[in-house]
């Protein structure tokens, strides 16, 4: 076990687009083949073996649910098969434990006791689980073991992390400044850090709000949203910027594999793909959704090789639906209103989409 604290802070040994370029080129026999390809899917009876024990080590008891199940709302017959759907990796905000889920049951939880908050989360292709817990971020394997744990310092705030190959993330510290980070999480070696902007660098009060899923593309590029800064900004591997795009309130920001750039706007309810011109080719308002179907606070999305979009809520305390699957021409394929299994929806990982989760780029989320 690999701890990683303290965490040496080595200023950019390496940039980032050198360790992509070099991870894609040791995975390309693979990553050519990431379309017809769904790792994930053949280590989920990792999770249900006899090894594997209800309750880990590592785990902490979570705090009771603050919602509930709305009967008159559950009772409603919804497009698709709701949780059974897809079999995905599921995390909410408010919601302090982990589900894995593969026919519509839950196979496999991960609890971390009371605070906030779940963010990010990736089921890794051996099988272990890398997330974003706020106060740190995390590698557990299917037995609940604890690989490595980076704790966010007093003041700072970890809200998304990427994995780069099997041994590096990349990783955000909200703080004053936030920091960007590719950590090696065998050795602990921080291989790039670079500070980013934020609306101050004095007022800690401005720290939980200045980013929350930031990613690696597959070019190497930093796409960053700043939520309360009201732009999503690309970077090059030298951090200028190569690319912005004014919206407000960005969650989530996810370079498309056709080079759009597919974006959740929190405060006005709404994912925008817009092209490299910053043109809108595509757009979906939480407002559009038939009567019955409605869906509260989106934060993130996943584009799916099919090309449907699955929005992800915190479906406003059990009065709203967690997760919607959407057409390209805006059809409902599915939705899922479940409060009794699951929790809030901050995001999903899809695991019978095709890619390699740990190839920048190859899952669209």
């Amino acid at each position: 076990m690999n701890p990683l604290l303290p965490a040496p802070r080595w200023v950019a040994r390496a940039p980032c687009a050198v360790l992509v370029s070099a991870i894609l080129a040791h995975l390309a026999p693979a990553a050519d083949s990431a379309f017809l390809s769904t790792p994930c899917l053949s280590v989920l009876e990792r999770f249900t073996g006899p090894d594997v024990p209800p309750f880990g080590e590592s785990e902490t008891p979570v705090d009771p649910p603050t919602w509930k199940s709305y009967p008159e709302l559950a009772g409603r017959v919804l497009p698709g098969k709701g949780a059974a759907e897809h079999p995905m990796l599921y995390i909410g905000e408010g919601c302090n434990t982990m589900f894995l889920v593969d026919k519509g049951k839950v196979i496999w939880t991960y609890s971390t006791g009371k605070g906030w908050e779940y963010d990010d989360a990736w089921l890794l292709s051996n099988g272990n689980i890398v997330f974003s817990r706020m106060a740190y971020a995390a590698e557990v394997t299917p037995q609940k073991k604890v690989v490595w744990r980076l704790d966010a310092p007093a003041g700072t705030e970890i809200h998304t992390v990427q994995p780069i190959g099997l041994d590096k993330v990349m990783l955000v510290e909200n703080g004053l400044p936030p920091k960007l980070m590719v950590i090696n999480t065998r050795t602990g070696v921080v291989e790039v850090e670079h500070a980013l902007p934020a609306p101050s660098l004095t007022d800690p009060r401005t720290v939980h709000g200045q980013f929350r899923r930031m990613r690696v593309t597959a070019q190497g590029t930093y796409l960053a949203p700043f939520l309360t800064m009201n732009k999503v900004v690309e970077y090059d591997k030298d951090f200028n910027e190569v690319w912005s795009y004014a919206i407000a309130s960005p969650w989530a920001a996810i370079r498309l594999r056709n080079g759009n750039t597919l974006i959740t706007d929190e405060k006005d309810e709404l994912t925008r793909e817009v092209n490299p011109k910053g043109e809108t080719v595509w757009e979906f308002r939480l407002s559009e959704l038939p009567r019955g179907i409605e869906l509260a606070g989106s934060q993130s999305c996943v584009r799916l090789a099919n090309g449907n979009t699955i929005l992800c809520s915190r479906g406003n305390g059990g009065k709203t639906c967690q997760l919607v699957e959407i057409s390209p021409d805006k059809k409902v394929v599915s939705a899922m209103y479940n409060w009794t299994d699951f929790g809030p929806a901050t995001a999903v990982q899809v695991l019978d989409d095709p890619g390699i989760p740990e190839v920048p780029g190859d899952l669209q989320r």
